[in-house]
């Protein structure tokens, strides 16, 4: 493709790509983001390819970022008739070609669940229940190649915005409703007002994709699967706020991602989508991408700005705001990624549209990681508002093992558990703040009857201490005391203040802490003995883990009357524990158990228990 002058070349680009595009043969779509290439999905690819060898005049094999649905890798989709196969070997690749070829579905290779088959996309649980704004592009496009993205109407949103007046651009960014998907939820269009607003002929803008929550990987999904939608936001945002360059700060653990952003900002310079005179418009603009070294602290604004002038990553006092004084000294507005990709989608289809999904005070869908003990993992995008019910059960499906679901972890090490009697909020802003969590980037982890709360308050504690930056001494200090605290409940060591003095070390951390991390740093722990105090009173006051995790609070025994002294027990015990003879009931000898679970985690009769 030669590089393009005018929004009239584009269009009509557009518009050869689209009728080149019209269905004249089978897609084999492969999903193939992380997830898929951890699970196979480039040889799956690359089988798919060798079969189809003499038909391509019938089939096209696109491997493409992430499907969503995690738990199915690798999986494809067949267009146009959309026909889902899940957890797939290279084995089934010649299979589903010679299917296509016959107008076949093979059923075996479909979703099923009590009896039924799922066939198509629309009428899978995972999928049918969300609504899938900007997830629904990702199976249809190659990441690395922008004639897909605008072959799906990819730059229609930038020739509209070039035709129009910055402040027209930003009006319809604030009657939509969208809000910041970083975490705090700052309204998007008033953050680009005040940028615009400001009185300096050099502006910036940057994209945080610095996603550091564990657990989380909405971010990295999107920059993998479909890059040129958070580009195209971008430059639509630089020519209403009159920015000249902006930047995508994405860490460095993200190869693929990285990757693509890399291809993608490559293929819109040579496009002349990028650069000096953007389509003839007069409007110049360019995008450079910057790695992060996976500082946590640095997915806060302060710190990223740091860290792009290639200084330590920490916080900075507020005011002045990024927005006022940010990049260089310089005016810099910051968005996320979910946050940028939602742009050309309004654009086109109006504020109305995006103001009607979701709840009155939170607009649009939000991409969620729905991780941890739930059957259907994967990325979901939901409208705001829906419930956790909904989140848990409907599309996730509940418990892999029937286990009964204790809680949900939303916003990541900052945000808070929300449990199981809670699941009928709506999921917003307002309701997750209230009930003692945020919504973060969109972090997801589902908890069951086995998880010890205060075991997982532990585990996020002891992230956060070694997260922190050390610039405020309540951050430094308070997280590793709380974590200390945390440790002698584990271990026995509780005593009758260790709660008392959780909450109050909890609170000045939240009241004194200079940014972001530091002040939701204590929600794990806040919400936790919030809703679960039964559970901490247990560690302290019983010496006991009601969960069974606690190792220092376990004991291990084997009841007499179901073990059938198969010896398995025996055979993985790696302390030599237990002994019995062969077909007789077992023991375990109390001194010589490390209490490691690896016996009742072998054990095939419910024999092992703990108390």
């Amino acid at each position: 493709m030669s590089k393009l002058n005018s929004i009239k070349q584009l269009e009509e680009l557009s518009k050869k790509l689209l009728k080149d595009k019209a269905p004249k043969k089978s897609v084999i779509s492969v999903s193939s983001g992380t997830c898929g290439q951890a699970r196979g999905s480039i040889k799956l690819a690359e089988a798919f390819q060798e079969a189809a060898k003499g038909n391509l005049d019938k089939i096209a094999i696109k491997i493409t970022g992430c499907h969503g649905f995690c738990a199915a890798e690798p999986d494809v989709i067949i267009y146009p008739e959309e026909i889902f196969y899940k957890n797939l070997k290279v084995e089934d690749a010649p299979k589903i070609v010679e299917a296509v070829l016959k107008n076949k579905i093979l059923m075996d290779l479909t979703l099923s669940k009590d009896g039924k088959n799922f066939v198509h996309v629309n009428e899978i649980p995972f999928y049918n229940h969300q609504n899938r704004i900007l997830l629904k592009d990702n199976p249809l496009i190659d990441p690395t190649k922008i004639e897909d993205y605008i072959a799906i109407g990819g730059y229609k949103a930038l020739s509209k915005a070039l035709q129009m007046k910055p402040e027209e651009i930003i009006d319809i960014i604030k009657r939509s409703g969208l809000r910041g998907r970083g975490g705090a939820g700052f309204p998007t269009g008033r953050k680009w007002e005040v940028t615009r607003g400001q009185k300096n002929d050099v502006k910036y803008i940057i994209c945080n994709a610095d996603e550091g929550d564990p657990g989380a990987y909405m971010d990295r999904s999107q920059l993998e699967g479909n890059p040129q939608s958070i580009l195209e936001g971008m430059i639509i945002g630089a020519y209403a706020m009159r920015a000249t360059k902006g930047w995508v700060y994405v860490r460095t653990e993200y190869p693929i991602a990285v990757q693509n952003v890399l291809t993608g900002i490559k293929q819109m310079r040579d496009l002349g989508l990028l650069g000096e005179n953007i389509l003839g418009s007069g409007f110049n603009f360019d995008i450079e991408e910057v790695r992060g070294a996976g500082a946590f602290v640095c997915g806060e604004e302060t710190a990223l700005i740091h860290s792009i002038e290639s200084m330590r990553g920490i916080p900075s006092q507020r005011p002045p705001f990024p927005a006022q004084k940010g990049l260089f000294g310089k005016p810099t507005n910051i968005n996320n990624v979910e946050t940028w990709a939602n742009v050309p989608k309004i654009l086109i289809n109006g504020a109305d549209w995006f103001a009607n999904i979701g709840t009155k005070t939170s607009k649009g869908t939000k991409i969620f990681s729905l991780v941890g003990k739930v059957k259907n993992t994967g990325l979901v995008e939901v409208p705001m508002g829906i419930t956790l019910q909904e989140m848990v059960y409907d599309i996730g499906e509940g418990s892999p093992k029937g286990k009964k679901i204790k809680a949900v972890q939303i916003g990541g090490p900052s945000g808070g558990c929300i449990p199981e009697n809670l699941f009928h909020l709506p999921v917003d802003y307002e309701s997750l703040s209230q009930a003692g969590s945020i919504m973060g980037s969109g972090g997801m982890i589902v908890l069951d009857e086995e998880t010890c709360m205060v075991d997982f308050a532990k585990y996020f504690m002891n992230f956060l201490q070694n997260e922190s930056c050390g610039n405020c001494s309540s951050c430094r200090e308070g997280t590793q005391r709380m974590y200390q605290i945390l440790t002698d409940i584990t271990e026995g060591k509780g005593d009758s203040e260790s709660m008392d003095l959780l909450v109050e070390l909890g609170t000045v951390v939240k009241d004194a802490s200079l940014c972001g991390l530091g002040q939701t740093a204590p929600n794990p722990v806040l919400s936790t003995i919030r809703y679960y105090k039964d559970e901490y009173d247990a560690h302290i006051n019983e010496k006991r883990c009601p969960a069974g995790v606690c190792k220092a609070l376990i004991k291990y025994l084997i009841d007499q009357s179901k073990c059938t002294g198969c010896g398995l027990c025996s055979k993985n015990c790696p302390s030599g524990a237990i002994s019995g003879e062969l077909k007789q009931p077992h023991t375990i000898n109390q001194e010589k158990c490390i209490r490691c679970g690896v016996c009742r985690d072998v054990c095939k009769f419910d024999s092992v228990t703990y108390e």
